[in-house]
């Protein structure tokens, strides 16, 4: 079960590199206001979605402590980077601070990931 675990924590880290990744890309685009929500990112919260999910069945199914309130702020957060990512993503240029609260709510569930134990 281990194994299971590490190979979707893996996966989840890929998604919110996906998602960290096209928001620092758009960075240089955000300052001359033609930033825009890059398909990368709409898949990097879709696949952090169904890897934290899958992480937190698979962690209680192994008898481990899940934090649920950490869990489900993280969630919070997840849910609204994924509808705003996902209701902007035909849009040529988005807002900078919409774009910049989709990069600083990335950032903040990082942060929550590692810093709160």
């Amino acid at each position: 079960m281990d194994v299971l675990i590490h190979l979707f924590v893996g996966l989840h880290i890929i998604g919110i590199a996906a998602l960290l990744g096209g928001f620092l890309t758009q960075m240089k685009a955000m300052g001359q206001g033609t930033a825009r929500f890059v398909p990368g990112m709409l898949h990097g919260a879709l696949t952090m979605l169904v890897t934290g999910v899958a992480l937190i069945g698979l962690n209680q199914a192994d008898d481990h402590h899940v934090n649920a309130v950490k869990m489900g702020v993280k969630l919070a957060v997840l849910i609204v980077i994924l509808g705003l990512v996902y209701a902007k993503r035909d849009e040529e240029r988005i807002d900078k601070g919409l774009f910049a609260l989709v990069g600083g709510l990335t950032m903040a569930n990082i942060f929550i990931a590692v810093l709160w134990s």
